[in-house]
C-alpha cells in the first residue's frame, strides 16, 4: 500500500491531475485490500467487495483516457 501512495505522490509532483491519479491508483488499492482480506482469512464479502469495486473504477479510468486521447 505504501508503494501505491508513493507512486500517487510522485505522479502528482510530476504534474498529473489528481483525478487522473486517483482513477489510475484506486483499482490497485482495492485489489490490494482484497488480497489482504483473503490472506488474513476474512469472510468472502470482505474479499469480494473491494475486488468487485475495482472493476468499475478501472473502466472509468479507461473511458477517461480514451476521451482525453486525440483521435488518430
Amino acid at each position: 500500500m505504501t508503494v501505491l501512495i508513493l507512486e500517487a505522490v510522485w505522479l502528482i509532483l510530476r504534474g498529473w491531475r489528481a483525478i487522473d491519479v486517483v482513477l489510475l491508483i484506486l483499482p490497485a488499492v482495492l485489489i490490494v485490500a482484497s488480497l489482504r482480506a483473503a490472506l488474513v482469512g476474512a469472510s468472502w464479502p470482505w474479499i469480494a467487495l473491494p475486488l468487485a469495486l475495482s472493476f468499475p473504477v478501472h473502466v472509468a479510468d479507461l473511458l477517461r483516457r480514451r476521451r482525453d486521447t486525440p483521435a488518430a
